[in-house]
């Protein structure tokens, strides 16, 4: 059998610095070095040794759909849906009511907005993990 841990996510992202400057700004995210390679991709640490990878594809289609997300965890989502609206960064429930979080059947509240490349975020207060 098999077992795996996560390590990274990569996106495909129309300008490398636009995308940094927005992770860094809203997620606060912490650029480390591209150990990889010397390409232009720029890597952002999530924490834990995971890692977000932002790939320019300045010529490239980038197809959205909100099913398709990535879903961080705060043990304060409230703190940070307030500064979501400091920054003026909609964001709204799984059915897209706008300014609105949905608490699950679980009771994990979550919310999710969009990156400047119209990626799905999704911020949830399930610590469980």
């Amino acid at each position: 059998m098999h077992t795996f841990s996560f390590n990274h996510i990569a996106l495909a992202v129309k300008d490398v610095n636009t995308s940094i400057e927005f992770y860094q700004k809203v997620l606060q995210l912490k650029e480390i070095e591209n150990t990889a390679s010397n390409s232009k991709t720029r890597w952002l640490s999530l924490s834990d040794g995971k890692q977000l990878h932002l790939i320019p594809r300045p010529n490239s289609e980038i197809k959205i759909n909100k099913a398709v997300h990535f879903a961080l965890a705060t043990s304060n989502i409230d703190a940070f849906i307030k500064h979501l609206e400091d920054l003026k960064i909609e964001y709204s429930d799984w059915l897209n009511t706008p300014n609105k979080d949905y608490i699950r059947k679980d009771g994990i509240k979550q919310v999710y907005f969009q990156d400047p490349n119209g990626y799905w975020i999704e911020i949830n207060d399930d610590t469980t993990l």
